[in-house]
């Protein structure tokens, strides 16, 4: 029964996060819940096997659909996997807890700026001076990936925020360019935790099939409904982390 739930809700990740991210929101609490006394690097690594499959396989669909930015995604990836890799080494180190007042506030502009611009990434629109895009690019991939390997709730929202604002990005381009970068942040932690505390092999295998369907469904229908579909579904998974995350500063 166990297995079922965590298959179901790896499933639905999966789905989410081929879209706009947000799948560890998912997953982890119910890895958490289902192992309360195992150590929470185990979880978090066991987490990322089950999400680095799907994700791979909505940036290959992405990529063969609408083709991916490689000049700015690249750059950030490859920072992203670096600061992962530390951001996971952190884990053991820092009190994530510290994290969710700023993590919060964080969120609500974003949703709050989403919101108020209708047009938000409808459309691609203006980005920085190009002499200023690699700076960027190397320094937000590094900053993402370390809090991906180190907390994570919000990263895809994050990304597809930076990418249409900054880059000037539609939401399509943004959420393909954003699952290249959480391939990156994946890995990153895969390789620290599986050679450190160790990851639940078996059950993220079976994790990682459910996942994989997730993205393909999750996928399917961005390239299907195109950006008004993702900007919404954007914005939702914005509304539930903060109201997630506010629940927990206040009342934990």
């Amino acid at each position: 029964m166990e297995w079922l739930l965590l298959g179901g809700g790896a499933f639905f990740a999966g789905l989410v996060d081929a879209v706009v991210g947000g799948g560890g929101l998912i997953l982890v609490p119910l890895l958490l819940t289902s192992f309360p006394n195992s150590p929470i690097s185990v979880l978090f690594g066991t987490n990322k096997v089950a999400a680095i499959v799907g994700t791979s396989s909505a940036c290959i669909r992405y990529a063969k659909s609408i083709g991916i930015p490689w000049n700015v995604a690249a750059w950030v990836a490859a920072t992203a996997f670096l600061g992962s890799w530390i951001g996971a080494q952190s884990v053991s180190l820092l009190h994530r807890e510290t994290m969710k007042p700023l993590v919060l506030l964080l969120l609500i502009l974003v949703g709050g700026y989403t919101f108020a611009k209708k047009d938000f990434g409808r459309m691609e629109g203006h980005p920085i001076a190009l002499r200023w895009r690699l700076p960027v690019a190397l320094g937000f991939g590094g900053i993402i990936g370390f809090y991906d390997g180190f907390f994570g709730p919000g990263t895809g929202s994050f990304l597809i925020f930076v990418f249409i604002r900054w880059f000037g990005f539609d939401f399509l381009r943004a959420s393909a360019a954003a699952k290249l970068v959480n391939v990156a942040t994946n890995l990153g932690a895969i390789l620290f935790f599986s050679t450190h505390d160790g990851v639940y092999w078996k059950l993220a295998a079976m994790m990682a099939v459910a996942n994989l369907l997730g993205a393909l469904v999750g996928a399917h229908l961005a390239l299907r409904h195109g950006n008004r579909f993702i900007r919404w579904l954007f914005m939702l998974v914005v509304v539930v982390l903060i109201g997630k995350l506010g629940w927990e500063v206040c009342f934990t």
